[in-house]
């Protein structure tokens, strides 16, 4: 025994401290990633209350500015000078007043116009031409007014303009005053809010353009790169900013802010945070670390312990003392478990050997001891003088006693064991070596005997088998199949001789001739077997078998209302193989159950073929043990119907008695599923089996099926026909439809119409078809019976 506790080669220490740490290490990195993510959050969320703000502080700056142009454009209109200008129309004197105002108050634009908004004169400017062009869009003395006056852009640049009234008292004039929005009033936003800003112009029919911004080339960059637009997060490889945008309602275009605040710098007086407890996180860990290896060595170290006393008792060393079975703990209980178990081991070490080779039931040898008795004395008589000496093995099988045991009890069973080894030991006397190989099969050993003296003795024991065994007013019918092999006349070792017995038992048990002495064709027969199974496997996957309908007549109305499928072989060297050659077969190896789904399936895929308007047929179709004792052939019933689209009301399902009987629990339960499905249920060849009526009363069966060897003597023999009748009567006191197989002529068919049998079946009304002749026989029936 390895003393490593491992899976894929760690050890259990490693494995806690591992699992320990990396759960630690989760909830940790669990409860970062919490922190980092709600400081994202609340970052977030700071930076748009400082958007919100900036754009607040950003409005008032452009309302700062327009106050500022529209008092000096009031103390320009207060002047007198200018005012003596304005009333003498002298435009050089009102121009030159201007453009000295203006240079004084830093505005770059300076217009006088008119009651009617008629420019009059206007300051010596670049944009000179652009402000003629745009006048009659800005001058509105409503929006020019107001606390921010008019943003317009003139060419690619934004102006703030304002205007104020010149009045002598009425108003006489306007004065226009008018400054580009630059780079100073940006720095001064990002120097009061620390947010930063980009002017984003776009004049009719041009692309966005960044006019000026606070921002890093860096950044400025790329956001050149995404077109100017008013992004919510601009990432430029080095920071994140987040972005407001601010529509200015600019007039000849558009003037946009839009405003950023660095992700980083916000997050930035928490990341000193995050770093201490990222080394709180560190140390725990340590700390963990240390405290889980000290601990998982506490368990580890006796546990190897424990290991290396487990490794002394597989190599029998029992009087060593386990350690640790002083402390009080867990481990303690274990280490005490383990040494109790350690003088229990050694305690039963001589009791387990001594059971090694006997049966505990019957107290008969076991097949290991028998085995090696036989194999002793071959071994002898092979080195001895003795060499042609016979000597002979019998092995039995108790016939039906899984049916036995499911009825009367596992406990009842073993009795019956116990009986059967006591039987046989009187029987065959002292000095004769009799051992159960197990099960219900036991074998017995005839030091001096050639295959006519074995065969004398097996019949003796077939003849002990005749009386019934009787314990507890109980009284069980028994028989056996026994098979006999003789060296060295059929084998040369034990273990040959032992399979060429049960080769004859199982060969006896098929046949039922009680009997049979080992004979090599019954190898060669096997061979044959296994050969007939490769066909049958090939004739299901080539296509090999043939679908034969005989056909169900209705007694009363004599109409076809069923028939009974059947499966012909339709071999391509031998031809059309007969049923009785292959079917057997089929049912010992269990190939059958692919037979049946075949079929039914076969059988599926026709249905709608075989249906005539107003003409329901019903497809019969047989069911074996095997069919019966599978849990899953219902369901593999069902994806067959599903697959074809057939009703299972179309179909009969035939049982017999026998199949029903070898599982009488299993095959109940199997039934009821299929009953519940709708599948109709018959019983097949009824009155050859062992079932009792109490029995059948509780199977959800719609039909009882006569047997064809009471129908075909019914009309000559009177006991078959009073069976017939009593069947009948029977049924249908159980609320049961009858079928009669085995009509061969019109006398026993109108001997069944008369005692009121429900459906006939038989050479009488056609021998079994192919499908097509079955439709052309049914044709030529409807029109025979409606003439």
């Amino acid at each position: 025994m390895n003393s490593r506790w491992d899976i894929g080669g760690w050890r259990l220490s490693t494995r806690i401290v591992v699992l320990s740490m990396a759960l630690l290490l989760l909830v940790q990195a669990a409860g970062l990633l919490v922190v980092r993510g709600s400081i994202e959050r609340n970052a977030r969320s700071e930076i748009a209350t400082q958007l919100e703000l900036g754009e607040r502080v950003w409005r008032r700056l452009l309302d700062q500015n327009a106050e500022k142009l529209r008092q000096g454009a009031t103390l320009l209109a207060a002047d007198y000078g200018f005012r003596d200008a304005v009333s003498s129309n002298d435009v050089e004197t009102i121009r030159s007043a201007l453009e000295n105002h203006g240079e004084r108050i830093g505005a770059t634009v300076m217009a006088y116009l008119d009651t009617h908004m008629a420019l009059k004169a206007l300051s010596d400017t670049p944009d000179g031409a652009a402000i003629g062009s745009v006048l009659g869009q800005i001058a509105d003395p409503r929006s020019l007014t107001a606390a921010s006056g008019t943003i317009a852009l003139l060419g690619n640049t934004p102006y703030q303009f304002v205007m104020v009234p010149l009045k002598a008292p009425v108003v006489v004039g306007w004065v226009l005053m008018g400054f580009p929005i630059g780079q100073p009033l940006a720095d001064e936003m990002l120097a009061l809010s620390g947010v930063h800003l980009a002017l984003v112009t776009q004049s009719s029919g041009q692309p966005p353009r960044i006019g000026l911004s606070t921002l890093q080339p860096a950044t400025l960059a790329a956001l050149q790169k995404m077109g100017g637009a008013m992004v919510e997060e601009l990432a430029d490889g080095r920071d994140t900013l987040v972005g407001h945008g601010v529509n200015l309602h600019a007039l000849n275009g558009s003037v946009q802010t839009l405003l950023l605040r660095s992700l980083d710098e916000v997050v930035a007086p928490f990341q000193q945070v995050q770093l201490v407890l990222l080394v709180i996180s560190l140390i725990g860990v340590l700390l963990f670390g240390l405290g889980s290896l000290w601990a998982a060595r506490r368990v580890t170290t006796p546990l190897r312990s424990l290991v290396e006393g487990a490794d002394r008792l597989g190599q029998g060393q029992y009087e060593q003392r386990m350690q640790y079975t002083d402390r009080r703990d867990e481990i303690g209980d274990l280490a005490n478990a383990f040494d109790r178990m350690r003088r229990n081991i050694a305690i039963s070490r001589n009791e387990i050997q001594q059971l090694a080779y006997w049966d505990r039931l019957t107290r008969l040898p076991n097949r290991v001891l028998f085995r090696n008795s036989v194999k002793e004395i071959i071994a002898q008589r092979q080195s001895g003088a003795s060499a042609n000496a016979p000597l002979a093995i019998i092995t039995l099988n108790l016939d039906r006693f899984k049916h036995i045991n499911d009825i009367l009890g596992y406990a009842q069973g073993d009795r019956l064991l116990m009986s059967v080894a006591e039987r046989l030991l009187l029987r065959m006397g002292d000095g004769v070596l009799v051992a159960r190989l197990g099960g219900d099969e036991f074998s017995v050993f005839l030091a001096d005997a050639d295959a006519t003296a074995a065969m004398v003795a097996a019949q003796r024991i077939a003849t002990a088998f005749e009386q019934p065994l009787v314990y507890d007013d109980q009284t069980v019918d028994l028989s056996a199949s026994l098979g006999v092999a003789c060296w060295p006349q059929h084998a040369s070792d034990v273990d040959t001789l032992l399979g060429r017995a049960e080769v004859a038992m199982y060969v006896a048990k098929r046949k039922a001739t009680v009997l049979q002495l080992y004979d090599p064709a019954l190898d060669s027969s096997s061979k044959q077997t296994l050969s007939l199974l490769s066909e049958l496997r090939h004739a299901v996957e080539h296509n090999e078998l043939r679908l034969f309908l005989q056909p169900k007549i209705a007694l009363q109305t004599g109409q076809v209302i069923a028939a009974e499928a059947l499966v012909r072989w339709q071999h391509p060297e031998r031809g059309l193989v007969p049923p009785d050659a292959f079917i057997p077969f089929a049912e010992q190896t269990g190939f059958v159950r692919q037979m049946t789904l075949w079929m039914f399936n076969e059988v599926a895929r026709q249905w709608s073929s075989l249906q005539l308007p107003g003409q329901p047929l019903r497809i019969a179709i047989n069911l074996s043990t095997r069919d019966l004792l599978d849990l899953e052939f219902p369901a593999r019933l069902d994806a067959l119907l599903e697959k074809h689209q057939v009703a299972p009301e179309g179909f009969c399902l035939e049982i017999t008695e026998s199949a029903i009987m070898d599982d009488p629990l299993r095959a109940e339960g199997t039934l009821k599923r299929l009953s519940d499905r709708g599948f109709k249920l018959s019983i097949d060849d009824f009155g050859t089996g062992y079932s009792s009526l109490a029995y059948l009363k509780r199977l959800p069966v719609d039909e009882l099926k006569i047997d064809k060897s009471f129908v075909m003597a019914m009309e000559r023999d009177p006991d078959d026909a009073k069976i017939v009748r009593s069947t009948i009567d029977l049924a249908h006191n159980m609320g049961l439809t009858v079928v009669a197989e085995g009509v061969e002529n019109a006398a026993i068919m109108n001997l069944l119409r008369e005692l009121d049998c429900d459906e006939a079946q038989g050479y009488y009304m056609s021998r079994p078809l192919p499908v097509t002749d079955f439709l052309a026989w049914r044709e030529r029936w409807v029109e025979r019976a409606e003439a």
